[in-house]
């Protein structure tokens, strides 16, 4: 492909891990400095604190009447920004595909670190500016936020722990959502969404009705190479509506453990309760080894149960080491960018012979090239 804008300033270094790009430009290191200098309070005017941020459908006129903009010590909650896996978390009823994300991404402390950086905290420098990276369309980026988070009676709406304390996961929201373009744009999408959005990674979905032959192994691989997993369970007759074997209709979860000789798995519901009652849960007479019999969301089942009563299962690793069966063989990968230069690499439109004949005169040269590379 021809070398473009973007391409130019991945080899200069951004866009990288290591040296992401700035969303709107914001550079986080400079904001911070111009605001602790001036003892400012940092304001995100490129997602200000409105209703415009919020966005129209996801909260009722009147509620969105209600939304007042609070920052932590205004709210109450406590000047702590925790980074572990969060108790429990609540939200709309939209976004439980986003909290099965964000637990997923908590059991891989590498990707945690990238996505939330480790060196902003509440501390005497704290200006109300926080930075989260998202891998996006090719690239990594860097999104800048101010702490101003919506709440309603002094509560937060969306995404939120069940520990006061317990910050990272409602920022981490609001900066998704500024990627988004606002929160309402985030409702209602699907945990593979944001788990490639944390990785940059190779995604696979499986539907569970018709896996492939070597599930287990496929997800005891995804488990052993880091990479992050969720499942869904089938949409009753009305939204999120609890079944008898305890599990919640319509629901993102996420797969937290791979077991074996014995193929068990163990899944966590984001909202920190209700769980699995069947064979292998927590308080079954057949679950000696329980480490906990609270509700505290998490708990076991077979593989057998598992293909039963989930839909689907999302797997996102870093790369796709974890779809080969053999681990002493290790893929390498390469990212290539450019853009459609007409004639050359823009193929128009089916009835123009011109550039379909060219494109399709370098296809076996292409095939040929790849046969050769594998060799």
């Amino acid at each position: 492909f021809a070398a473009s804008a973007s391409g130019s300033k991945r080899r200069d270094g951004f866009g990288h891990a290591c040296c992401p790009g700035r969303l709107f430009g914001q550079d986080f290191r400079q904001l911070k400095e111009f605001c602790v200098g001036r003892r400012l309070k940092f304001i995100d005017d490129m997602f200000p604190p409105d209703s415009k941020s919020i966005g129209q459908g996801v909260l009722s006129p009147s509620d969105l009447a209600r939304v007042v903009w609070l920052r932590p010590a205004v709210s109450g909650f406590g000047l702590e920004l925790l980074r572990t896996r969060p108790s429990s978390c609540k939200g709309s009823p939209g976004n439980c595909w986003f909290l099965a994300s964000i637990g997923a991404l908590t059991f891989q402390d590498q990707i945690l670190q990238q996505v939330v950086p480790q060196e902003q905290d509440f501390d005497e420098n704290y200006c109300g500016l926080f930075h989260f990276r998202f891998w996006r369309f090719g690239k990594w980026v860097d999104v800048v936020i101010d702490d101003k988070l919506p709440t309603i009676n002094g509560s937060l709406i969306f995404v939120h722990s069940k520990k006061q304390n317990e910050f990272w996961p409602a920022l981490l929201e609001k900066a998704y959502a500024k990627v988004c373009g606002s929160y309402t744009d985030m409702n209602a999408g699907t945990p593979a969404e944001a788990m490639m959005d944390f990785t940059g990674g190779v995604h696979m979905s499986i539907q569970l009705s018709d896996p492939p032959p070597d599930l287990w192994g496929l997800m005891s691989r995804a488990g052993n190479f880091s990479a992050l997993l969720s499942c869904s369970t089938p949409q009753g007759s009305s939204s999120l509506t609890l079944s008898p074997n305890g599990l919640v209709q319509g629901h993102a979860y996420t797969v937290t453990g791979v077991v074996q000789p014995v193929k068990m798995l163990r899944l966590w519901n984001p909202w920190g309760k209700g769980e699995w009652n069947g064979d292998w849960s927590d308080r079954s007479q057949d679950r000696e080894k329980c480490l906990s019999v609270v509700d505290d969301g998490e708990f076991w089942m077979t593989l057998e149960d598992f293909s039963k009563f989930f839909t689907d299962l999302d797997i996102c690793g870093l790369n796709p080491n974890f779809l080969d069966e053999d681990s002493s063989s290790q893929w390498t990968t390469s990212v290539a960018e450019g853009r459609w230069v007409a004639g050359t690499t823009a193929g128009g439109c089916m009835n123009y012979k011109g550039n379909r004949l060219q494109l399709l005169q370098k296809i076996p040269k292409c095939f040929k090239q790849c046969k050769q590379s594998f060799q």
